[in-house]
């Protein structure tokens, strides 16, 4: 009997395979599709989860794969100064989902997950005891709990009956990476024309005479099947006027703009993470990155309820915090997509917010919105920091994301005072940290959020409890 099953094999399941076995939770993980996917949608990675890469020493992993970018454009494709932002990643990093779900996998397999390919979830039932999950090859595993880490599609979402409410796709565009015979100068010239009006239309350079494109569709598919390359290329001369010489593709696919987030992320020992619980347009590159975030916040919760010394409430924060994030992410691609609507009304708020974007403080509003650094969680009154995730700083003991690296609670403490006493096989206790922090004390949770800033010895115990369980 594993500890944890988790349906779905992309960046949000082995990204949660990772942090469960950080903890020494058994996992098992069944993937659908026996070979990577070639269709690359996500090309990038923002400055949350840039962070969260760094706080578990795997940023250096994907570094070298894809190049920074300024943060200069990222509501609805309207180019401003990038703004100061409180982080030491300000930047975003072009590494290529199929690049990210390759690290993402080697780095749950050394943390000593088992991945099962060409293994489908297709029923499942629980009982008080644990989840029984029936795969495509006739085998059964018996777990404590699973996690539908399955996609927009999510067999396990369908199977539990939860409601996925929300709006069907108005807008399909087509995708692929194909071969381009017009030279690079005049396809740059004619697709910086195109995009004036069109933000859906645009080519990505490869490499040797390949190209990511990507194009309106002329009608939505409720299929959702993939374009043909005639399909492709009638497109191309009906948005930009010609078809660029385009041939020999490497694959082809269609997104659309369907909105909709689940009812409810948990039903008894099932829970849902990543696209299962929530899809959205992908205008600001969003999707891969909540889905990251989302197996961040759930990891050390669900090992704390494996392990026996998770609160009664903990594994019930997962939704009560991530479902409002993903809620406010679907509000702002719908805002986006309205945005880049060629009607009068939409131009004319793009026209208004392009304006109100030359204050500094709306751009770093917005782009802190995209990068997912401005989510403060609701843990109640108290000091500023609490409920935000912490940004690196330099300690008198090192970096602050080097001490972050066993997933672990942290208390830093400059007062010298306070104790974690009962709490030492959970948290670390920093004493004497840095005068970049601006507090006597910090409690931070494994994902990185302050859970209690003070001094006071009696209510850090309260919050000690309240995330760590009761002291041993």
């Amino acid at each position: 009997m594993a500890d944890v099953v988790i349906a779905g094999g992309g960046p949000t399941g082995m990204m949660l395979a990772a942090e469960l076995r950080l903890h020494g939770v058994d996992v098992v993980v069944v993937e659908r599709d026996l070979e990577p996917t070639p269709v690359v949608r996500a090309t990038g990675l923002h400055v949350r989860s840039i962070e969260i890469l760094d706080q578990r020493g795997l940023l250096d992993r994907f570094l070298p794969h894809g190049p920074k970018y300024p943060l200069n454009g990222f509501f609805a494709g309207i180019t401003k100064p990038a703004p100061e932002l409180d982080t030491t990643h300000p930047y975003a990093l072009g590494v290529m989902q199929n690049i990210t779900d390759r690290l993402l996998a080697e780095h749950a397999a050394e943390a000593g997950a088992e991945i099962r390919h060409g293994c489908e979830l297709v029923e499942l039932s629980q009982d008080d005891d644990g989840v029984t999950a029936e795969l495509s090859d006739g085998t059964q595993l018996r777990s404590r709990y699973l996690v539908g880490c399955d996609g927009g599609r999510s067999t396990v979402r369908k199977l539990l009956g939860i409601a996925f409410p929300g709006e069907p796709s108005r807008n399909d565009t087509l995708l692929g990476e194909m071969s381009v015979a017009m030279p690079h100068d005049e396809l740059v010239a004619i697709m910086t024309e195109v995009r004036k009006t069109q933000l859906r239309f645009g080519f990505m350079p490869l490499g040797d005479g390949v190209y990511r494109g990507g194009v309106p569709a002329a009608t939505v598919a409720e299929d959702r099947a993939a374009p043909t390359f005639e399909e492709f290329k009638q497109q191309l001369v009906a948005t930009a006027g010609t078809d660029f010489g385009v041939h020999s593709p490497r694959w082809l696919s269609r997104f659309g703009d369907a909105t909709r987030l689940a009812e409810r992320y948990r039903e008894g020992r099932v829970l849902l993470a990543g696209d299962a619980a929530h899809i959205h347009p992908p205008v600001g590159g969003q999707g891969l990155n909540l889905g990251i975030q989302d197996a961040f916040n759930l990891g050390w919760k669900l090992a704390a309820a494996i392990a026996g010394w998770a609160p009664e409430d903990l594994l019930d924060s997962y939704q009560n915090e991530r479902q409002p994030v993903a809620a406010a992410v679907l509000d702002n691609t719908r805002a986006q997509m309205e945005l880049m609507l060629l009607e009068p009304g939409p131009q004319a708020a793009r026209k208004l917010l392009s304006e109100l974007m030359d204050f500094p403080e709306v751009t770093r509003y917005l782009v802190e919105k995209v990068t997912a650094l401005g989510v403060r969680y609701d843990l109640g009154e108290g000091h500023e920091l609490l409920g935000r995730r912490l940004r690196d700083v330099e300690l008198k003991h090192g970096r602050l994301y080097e001490l972050m690296y066993g997933g672990r609670g942290l208390l830093l403490d400059q007062t010298g005072r306070l104790s974690i006493e009962g709490w030492a096989d959970r948290v670390d206790h920093v004493v004497d940290v840095s005068e970049e922090l601006d507090v006597p004390a910090v409690l931070v949770r494994p994902d990185g959020y302050v859970a209690w800033a003070g001094d006071d010895q009696q209510d850090l115990v309260g919050h000690l409890q309240r995330w760590f369980g009761a002291a041993s």
